[in-house]
């Protein structure tokens, strides 16, 4: 008698309940993964996390045969699968941790109602990728939260569990089951174009706790100061581990307590950090509760906004051609690494809706296809937060200034001038606002612009004032 522990969202062996539990009874544990190339669900991982993904998976893969049992790895529909599998290894149990987002949370009932067709004992856990379970934190009126401030203050209350540990040993099954590899499962791109994420990036267990040990001893003392500056070290970068489940909230939380602990200013840093975390869990616990905001906006008025469709725009915001040089630098940055600083994803976010007019939604798509950290839930929360459509956002009147910001958070041009080498020699004065500079300044910098680098699409006055009368207009109606 095997247990089969359905690996999903937790790519790790370390605070792992599924597989902490199936390794508790004296049983043969088979760890399993369900690749699905023809899911219909929308939200299939883009490039960048296809990439992450196959990479994520060999590492787990090694973890696994170190302690014991291969990983198997099965492509098809998990209802169809896990049966199977139960059925050819005499099974015992079948553990696995629940699902919060739409899609995964049907799998979950397809699932366990497959398995209670050919009666097979399945034991489900809350997804420890979280703090919180959503359905278990209301406010007062027995309804969710939709505002952050009082659902963080609520959740901060709650009892975080400590992380178990890395089991011992796993009994491998006795004859376990035929597979396929890694490879086979296609999720390297047939045109390699990753050697900026093979640069930045080193995906698995090892990889996140690399990179947590790295935050802890470099940057979290001064977290607050630097993580608005793209070219400072001041963020930690665990974004993409803590999506694919290679470090746990659980664990991320007890390191930054036990490394803080003792120092004043580590420990206030240290709340600051854990915020965002719950920002994070916000992010999956609004769509938890309202599941249809991956696609409609949560503020009723933006259904009537009047957004543009210009693909021609679209395309030159995507190759990072805008002519504003902070968010051109970020937009090349997300293309050649599968990442994008958090201050300069609010800007250029910012700028394709509100500078251009171009729906969310396609800022959206084109973040899930090109982000390493693409998480449906936090993808869409962002970009409501920027459009002014969420249920706690940025007011629809602020917008970015992009040369403001540039100036402000890249002073001395350090970021633009790596992902924008053809603007390298020009000073610091005009770095952020090119076609402000003289000729001469320009002409002794190399540059020659609408060749060299691109004169602004939208000239920002003129685009901004142009967004609060669509704004106005949408209201009104």
């Amino acid at each position: 008698m095997t247990n089969i522990v359905w690996l999903r969202h937790e790519l790790r062996v370390s605070d792992n309940p599924a597989l902490h539990c199936a390794s508790q009874e004296n049983a043969p544990v088979l760890p399993v993964y369900i690749w699905q190339p023809d899911a219909a669900e929308p939200f299939m991982p883009g490039s960048a996390s296809r990439w992450w993904l196959h990479h994520s998976l060999t590492a787990l893969a090694e973890r696994l045969t170190a302690l014991g049992s291969p990983l198997l790895l099965r492509t098809g529909a998990p209802e169809t699968v896990l049966p199977q599998l139960a059925r050819s290894c005499k099974a015992n149990t079948v553990f696995w941790s629940r699902a919060y987002d739409p899609a995964g949370r049907e799998e979950d009932d397809r699932v366990i109602e497959a398995l209670q067709a050919d009666t097979v004992r399945f034991r489900t856990f809350a997804a420890s990728n979280h703090f919180i379970t959503p359905d278990t934190l209301l406010n007062t009126s027995d309804a969710p939260y939709k505002v952050f401030t009082p659902f963080w203050k609520r959740a901060v209350t709650m009892p975080v569990s400590a992380p178990l540990p890395v089991p011992t040993r796993l009994n491998p099954p006795v004859k376990a089951p035929d597979g396929v590899s890694v490879s086979a499962l296609n999720l390297l791109p047939k045109h390699d174009w990753t050697a900026g994420l093979r640069r930045q990036w080193t995906p698995g267990e090892t990889g996140a706790q690399t990179r947590l040990q790295h935050f802890l001893d470099h940057d979290l003392e001064n977290y607050g100061d630097a993580r608005d500056y793209p070219e400072r070290p001041g963020v930690s970068r665990l974004s993409p581990h803590l999506h694919f489940g290679e470090i746990s909230p659980r664990t991320l939380h007890d390191a930054i307590n036990h490394a803080s602990d003792g120092y004043t200013q580590k420990k206030h840093m240290a709340g600051v950090f854990l915020r965002q975390i719950y920002w994070r869990e916000f992010g999956m616990y609004l769509l938890y509760h309202f599941p249809a905001m991956t696609d409609t906006p949560m503020r009723p008025e933006f259904t009537r906004f009047p957004w543009r469709n210009d693909k021609r725009q679209l395309r030159l915001w995507q190759q990072g051609l805008t002519g504003y040089p902070l968010v051109d630098a970020g937009m090349r940055e997300l293309w050649h690494t599968g990442w994008m600083h958090n201050r300069v994803r609010m800007v250029a976010a910012s700028f394709l809706v509100k500078h251009l007019l171009l729906p969310w939604q396609a800022g959206a798509a084109w973040f899930w296809d090109t982000l390493v950290d693409a998480d449906i839930a936090n993808n869409t929360l962002g970009w409501q937060w920027v459009s002014g459509c969420g249920p706690d956002a940025a007011p629809y009147f602020r917008i970015f200034n992009p040369v403001t910001q540039g100036r402000r958070y890249d002073g001395n041009g350090a970021y633009v001038r790596r992902w924008i080498p053809e603007l390298s020699r020009l000073d610091d004065k005009h770095l952020h606002a090119p076609w402000q500079a003289p000729e001469e300044v320009l002409r002794a910098a190399g540059i020659v612009l609408g060749e060299a680098y691109p004169l602004p699409i939208v000239e920002h006055k003129a685009a901004r004032q142009r967004a609060l009368d669509a704004f106005a207009h949408a209201r009104a109606r």
